[in-house]
């Protein structure tokens, strides 16, 4: 096995490892042992995150000085933002929200968000700032796992939860070909350009460093309103109506 294929392997490793599709909360999510609040926390909370990539990725495109990366990267602002012609996933994030009865303005405006989704959030965009562009394009990677949880997420949402329909989970539909695109071009991308010892466990650690940015986000809504079911002032609230 030469040097590129043992970092993949070691990648891949972590993935099997520290993706939050193990978390508890995405099981309960996915089984349909979640009530309507705690999914509608979910989507909520989740919505900062979709808000916030591209943000972090016109960060990457603006201090990058290959133009075949900042041509490639610019797929990702209109995959999220769409264009005139076609709405982008933040759109169709809302689309889910809204489907879950949630108010768009009370989404839009982050104020009920959760302490730590914030947090961890604003880690991801600052690490993608302020790190090597090495780093930068790794912390991406995580893409290589999210077809599996997106299947999960749809077959059990739509199989437990009769308030959950495939038009409002509209979202999930092109991120499998989406995130396979940009997973293989930065997964090509890293092991061209992780030439030594030290900046292959740079990209190790940076995947290891974005699974924690996920899974943190998990803790955050499991602690809140699962189990202790603690949610920090200011936070959301579901309905008594919601469970």
């Amino acid at each position: 096995m030469n040097d590129s294929q043992d970092l993949e392997a070691r990648l891949r490793q972590i993935g099997a490892r520290r993706y939050h599709n193990l978390h508890p909360f995405h099981r309960l999510l996915h089984t349909g042992r979640c009530t309507k609040g705690q999914v509608q926390a979910w989507a909520l909370n989740r919505y900062y995150y979709q808000a916030m990539i591209p943000l972090k990725d016109a960060s990457l495109i603006g201090r990058c000085e290959d133009q075949a990366l900042r041509r490639e990267w610019r797929k990702r602002l209109e995959d999220h933002d769409g264009n005139d012609d076609h709405p982008g996933g933040i759109e169709r994030w809302l689309k889910l929200t809204d489907g879950l009865g949630l108010d768009r303005a009370d989404v839009t405006s982050t104020r009920l968000l959760l302490p730590a989704t914030r947090f961890a959030v604003q880690a991801y965009v600052h690490y993608v700032r302020e790190r090597s562009l090495l780093e930068a394009v790794a912390s991406c990677l995580t893409e290589l796992f999210s077809p599996q949880i997106i299947t999960e997420r749809m077959r059990g949402m739509l199989a437990h939860y009769n308030y959950v329909t495939p038009e409002i989970l509209s979202y999930f539909d092109k991120r499998p070909p989406q995130a396979a695109r940009d997973a293989t071009f930065a997964l090509d991308w890293v092991k061209q350009h992780a030439r030594t010892a030290e900046q292959q466990q740079a990209v190790v650690d940076t995947l290891i460093f974005k699974c924690d940015v996920l899974w943190s986000m998990m803790d955050a809504l499991h602690y809140a309103y699962v189990t202790p079911g603690l949610i920090p002032p200011g936070a959301f609230v579901p309905r008594v109506s919601d469970g």
